[in-house]
């Protein structure tokens, strides 16, 4: 199963809600606040890497947001 790691900038003062908001993102494994260059991170899950897209660059457009980062993770140590 395809996954990503999401970092995301926002509004200042905004992370709060937007987090709120990416915790109840289908898709979404976790999310958390950061310190940092980043504001926010979030874990991705899909069942596909088109599934995985479609989270990011639909479910995860949220406003408030000014940009995001994506790692995609290709493989998965064992």
């Amino acid at each position: 199963m395809p996954m990503a790691f999401v970092l995301l900038n926002t509004e200042i003062g905004a992370e709060r809600e937007v987090l709120t908001n990416i915790r109840k993102t289908e898709g979404v494994l976790e999310a958390f606040n950061l310190m940092g260059v980043y504001d926010i991170i979030a874990r991705v899950k899909a069942d596909s890497i088109d599934g995985l897209y479609k989270i990011i660059s639909e479910k995860l457009q949220i406003s408030k947001v000014h940009s995001k980062t994506t790692i995609v993770i290709t493989d998965k140590a064992t």
